[in-house]
């Protein structure tokens, strides 16, 4: 038993100590702190208790005549030794298993989210006896206290009270108006880019154009555009002549819809509704399908039909615009934004077929024929004008890892009034910058740094996003965390919807339980969006739209970003991108609770910048791609036995399609089975790939390596996505599920889906890139399946690890 002392006496003196992050509250006050403690004992500290040496003596008998019995007791001690050390042991287990579980306890009772373990030993600790422990419903409290102390409502009025055209003297002055408010705060870092870019404006001295053609195409009358200032940035310039066809929204579907009743789309123009899906979409869409112009419109039948609710003028056109390079999904015909009363005008003169029942509108005296009706001439006179454009920038310093950057940023700029479209998300930004320098200022400081962005450019195809984009495309991705959008925040408060990258889904929902209901008194979010639908992911989660400001982060450079809204119940905003976007129309819009629910958005914002900026683990549920990946190849499964009669198979990108699940299961299980570990694994955690280690580091023994990598392959999934085997000039959006190109599965369904067209083009086409209108060709299908499985199965080896881990059958 002493040698088992000594031998437990010698391994406490070789064990490391480690410490945790504690957060404290000054009792009493109004001071927040942060404190690091050494949680054992000086070295040669008296042992426990349960480790006290044992010595096992028998009576004493005191003289040699008792021999026999001395014996007798010494070889009873022989035959108890083994069991008492078991006992001990025993004792000692039942010990150490009682105070663990019992620690976790009071972990769990704070949710899966208490911040108490790190390693940053440079980390400077502030002490106070006198401090209690804070937990992460401490810091939440703390956050949302410092939060309601703010004018959220105040700066929404007055931001879209300015001028804020990009390239104005108003937006000049907002800038530096803004630069000064970041200035003001505890920030670490302020600072402005400012590029020169190619913006789009209509030209004075030559207006847009819509008259009436006669057969001949030669122009005549013609049509007032009621809203002449409105229009498209970077729709093509020049004339297109043709006769009209109503195409409802401008969806692909909707033109094989037209092609199959007999209806050509091109050589001519198409007249279709706002919505559903990005004026960039229903250009492309038609130049594919050979339309020559294109003219959008506001139905009244996709907005509120309560007529104690306001509505859209019927004078009003809406403005839109496209990505502002070729290569984005840039249209090569003109484009124009009409409104709805000359939208009524031109469906009158329709003649053919009447248009489906799903295709009726609202527009009043008309019967919504399909078409062709008489010829239109239209005239786009854009031009461009270089302009100088500003971001600006403030960050707060991680204090473990200041090189991951989790960002949030809002639009600045407006076409119009933009209360909706941009005031209230630039409020919101000001106040939580505002919420996060008053908690530095009271002592907290975050694992991760944040970084706050006020973007221009926003109504120029997020051409101010893009630009940062583009410059540091090459390291963003093991740089930027997550990307959190506040733009389009609040158009209603009936519905809430988050628009997001799989990797973020459980994180919302976990934020969602914890923030209140803004119409909804003793709920909060999650039960609000339950009550109706079970599942509520179906309910909230919604994929990234091409015109969203988040949409380049993802689909460009591969960052996971989300941008969250709330909505009116199963209709649109109707004044967002109008010049009826005021602040008047918003609150009227809201009932006055434009309060309440910009104010629940800067409190779900918050809490997810505080979740992703200082969990230990990145709150980032890889897993859930593993089920985006089955069911879109999934869509695939219908169109095996019409790729078979062609001698064709889908079997490798099933086969990719397995490997991925399987190495996301492997990762998922490298990373969570070492809760028992050193601690020092949370120190290598969330680095990036190939960053130069420190001596310390280079010391850690293999298993942290390995740990190390599996988090870093954990936090890089999205970027897996993007095809590596496309150029980023030619087809920047190369992520394989969200993007757009020929390599997307998006683009190999719409494809595959001809081969029912009962068309299809001559298999020998030297082009694998046609336009859908020609037929289903093999050839294009062939390098469309190569490029899919090729990326995906890339993203499989990378989640799998080093090459010599990857499993045989890969």
């Amino acid at each position: 038993m002493e040698r088992l002392w000594s031998l437990l006496q010698r391994t406490q003196r070789l064990s490391p100590r480690p410490s945790q992050t504690i957060y404290k509250r000054v009792e009493g006050t109004q001071q927040w702190r942060l404190e690091e403690e050494l949680e054992d004992g000086e070295d040669g500290a008296e042992p426990p208790a349960h480790f006290c040496p044992m010595e096992l003596r028998g009576p004493d008998l005191g003289s040699r005549p008792r021999r026999q019995n001395l014996g007798f007791w010494a070889a009873a001690g022989r035959r108890a030794a083994p069991y008492l050390v078991l006992t001990t042991l025993l004792i000692f287990t039942g010990a150490f298993l009682l105070g663990y579980v019992a620690f976790r306890g009071s972990c769990q009772a704070c949710g899966d989210d208490v911040l108490v373990v790190s390693e940053d030993l440079s980390y400077e600790p502030v002490l106070d006896s006198q401090q209690g422990t804070l937990y992460w419903s401490d810091l939440q409290a703390m956050f949302l206290q410092l939060l309601r102390e703010g004018s959220l409502e105040d700066t929404i009025r007055l931001t879209s009270f300015r001028e804020r055209v990009s390239g104005s003297a108003g937006m000049a002055a907002l800038a530096q108006d803004i630069r000064a408010a970041l200035s003001s705060q505890k920030l670490d870092h302020v600072w402005t880019d400012t590029h020169y870019v190619g913006l789009q404006f209509p030209d004075p001295a030559r207006p847009n154009t819509l008259r009436w053609a006669d057969t001949a195409g030669r122009p005549g009358e013609q049509l007032p555009l009621e809203d002449p200032d409105v229009y498209c940035p970077y729709s093509a310039t020049g004339n297109a002549t043709g006769e009209l066809v109503y195409a409802h929204y401008g969806r692909r579907e909707d033109l094989q819809d037209l092609r199959a009743r007999g209806l050509e789309p091109a050589g001519r123009l198409l007249l279709v509704r706002l919505g559903v899906i990005s004026f960039a979409q229903k250009v492309a869409s038609a130049q594919d399908f050979g339309a020559r112009g294109v003219l959008i419109y506001p139905d009244p039948a996709d907005f509120s039909q309560d007529p104690h609710k306001l509505s859209l003028s019927s004078h009003r056109a809406v403005y839109g615009h496209f990505p502002p390079v070729q290569s984005s999904g840039l249209p090569g015909i003109p484009a124009q934004p009409i409104s709805a009363d000359i939208a009524s005008l031109l469906l009158r003169k329709l003649k053919g077929p009447v248009a489906p029942q799903e295709w009726q509108g609202h527009l009043p005296g008309s019967s919504y024929h399909l078409g062709p009706g008489p010829g239109l001439h239209l005239v786009v006179n854009n031009h461009r004008v270089s302009t100088p454009i500003s971001n600006i920038f403030g960050c707060i310093e991680g204090r473990s890892e200041p090189d991951h950057y989790v960002v949030i940023g809002a639009q600045r700029d407006a076409w119009g009034p933009g209360a909706a479209q941009s005031a209230v998300g630039t409020g919101i930004l000001l106040e939580l910058v505002r919420t996060f320098s008053s908690m530095v200022s009271n002592g907290f400081r975050p694992r991760r740094s944040l970084l706050f962005i006020s973007w221009d450019g926003g109504d120029f195809g997020s051409v101010g996003s893009m630009e940062w984009l583009e410059g540091y495309l090459s390291v963003l991705h093991l740089k930027a965390v997550v990307y959190v959008s506040l733009d389009n925040a609040v158009l209603g408060d009936d519905k809430f919807h988050a628009k997001t990258s799989p990797l973020l889904i459980s994180l919302i929902e976990n934020i969602l339980k914890q923030v209140d209901s803004p119409n909804r008194s003793g709920q909060t979010l999650y039960e609000q969006v339950v009550v109706n639908n079970h599942s509520w992911d179906a309910e909230v989660i919604r994929p990234l739209p091409m015109d969203s400001s988040a949409y380049s982060f993802t689909a460009f450079a591969g960052v996971p970003a989300v941008e969250f809204s709330f909505t009116e119940d199963g209709q649109a905003y109707p004044f967002l991108h109008t010049k009826d976007d005021t602040y008047e129309n918003l609150h009227k819009v809201l009932r006055g609770r434009l309060p309440a629910v910009a104010q629940a958005v800067a409190q779900l914002a918050g809490q997810l910048l505080i979740r992703l900026s200082h969990d230990h683990l990145l709150p980032l549920d890889f897993a859930r791609y593993g089920d985006v990946v089955l069911r879109h190849i999934g869509c695939l499964n219908e169109f095996s036995g019409d790729l078979k009669a062609r001698g064709l198979t889908l079997q490798w990108v099933y086969s990719a399609r397995g490997d991925y699940i399987r190495a996301a299961e492997k990762l998922r299980k490298e990373i969570y089975s070492s809760e028992d570990s050193d601690e020092r694994l949370m120190r290598m955690y969330n680095v990036r790939i190939m960053r130069e280690e420190g001596e310390d580091q280079q010391s850690q023994n293999r298993s942290l390596m390995e740990k190390q990598r599996g988090e870093e392959r954990q936090s890089q999934v999205e970027f897996y996505f993007l095809s590596q085997y496309v150029s980023p000039a030619d087809s920047p959006f190369r992520h394989i599920f969200l993007g757009r190109g020929d390599h997307t599965l998006g683009a190999l369904l719409d494809h595959v889906r001809l081969l029912r067209s009962g068309s299809s083009a001559d298999p020998g086409a030297p082009s694998p890139r046609v336009a859908p209108g020609l037929g289903f060709q093999e050839s294009r299908f062939r390098r469309q399946l190569a490029l899919l499985t090729w990326t995906l199965q890339g993203a499989a080896n990378a989640l799998s690890g080093d090459v010599w881990n990857i499993d045989n059958n890969f």
